[in-house]
């Protein structure tokens, strides 16, 4: 018996994995599909349902994608009567399909499991992230030192990219104890789609990171995707501030903020 739309919607959840629902709320006229046809597109362009095939379907598809990447739900409207024109076909109706992005429960991954990176841990669970920590140290990596760690891995900082699905929804936070770690595990994560990388530190010591990465033949391009020092600026001292710093500038990105004060004028 083929999977129903319901149950592909349950599965994705339970796996915490991405898609789009995408729902004909009105059709008008004559129209491949009646309102309330459903369709399911998944982030590498499969199916399942269908609004109506065709150009028209396409043009959903090609929409929910974008939506998955921008987050942003969207009401399409096409008129379908004159191709010439640019309509998506020629039985003269008219549709609305409603596009909703499903975006899995946001994965923080930090790397260094020391006293930021454990604050750290703490507040991004709190705010529902999904948290992954790892250092290449045991005694720091493990549900004792880190309780609000969903998963914990004792790995090399060349190992981490391997071990961790790497998607539009993971955020990675540095909170390594020295250069040469940040060196080992960046370029793997600079060449993956995560929206964030944020890495703990002085401007001087970002600067020498930058320099040994532009050595090993990163390119400018990449390298500019970090965010360093990480997070806001709060004048933030002790460890919990400095989670509260970094945390604020990945919301800041998630929401489309600014960071600036709202009650500016």
């Amino acid at each position: 018996m083929p999977k129903s739309i319901y149950q592909a919607l349950a599965e994705l959840e339970a796996a915490g994995g991405a898609g789009v629902l995408c729902t004909l709320i009105s059709a008008r006229g004559s129209t491949p599909r009646r309102a309330a046809s459903k369709m399911l597109v998944y982030p590498d362009g499969r199916i399942l349902g269908s609004v109506g095939g065709g150009e028209l379907e396409s043009r959903v598809i090609a929409a929910a994608l974008e939506a998955l990447q921008s987050g942003q739900s969207r009401l399409l409207d096409y008129r379908m009567s004159e191709p010439a024109e640019g309509d998506p076909g020629l039985c003269g109706g008219q549709v609305q399909v409603y596009v909703e992005p499903l975006n899995p429960r946001p994965v923080l991954l930090i790397v260094g499991a020391g006293h930021v990176g454990r604050a750290l841990a703490h507040l991004a669970k709190w705010l529902g992230f999904r948290v992954v920590i790892s250092d290449d140290r045991e005694e720091f990596c493990n549900p004792q030192a880190v309780p609000d760690a969903d998963e914990w891995l004792c790995l090399s900082p060349a190992e981490i990219a391997s071990a961790v699905e790497l998607t539009p929804w993971t955020y990675i936070a540095l909170t390594t104890r020295s250069v040469d770690v940040d060196v080992a595990c960046l370029p793997a994560f600079l060449a993956s789609p995560v929206p964030y990388i944020g890495v703990i530190g002085s401007r001087r010591r970002w600067l020498t990171t930058r320099e040994k990465l532009l050595s090993a033949g990163v390119s400018e391009e990449l390298i500019a995707r970090v965010r360093s020092p990480i997070g806001l600026e709060l004048n933030a001292e002790t460890p919990e501030e400095i989670a509260v710093s970094i945390m604020a500038e990945i919301l800041m990105l998630r929401g489309g903020g600014d960071g600036k004060p709202m009650s500016r004028e």
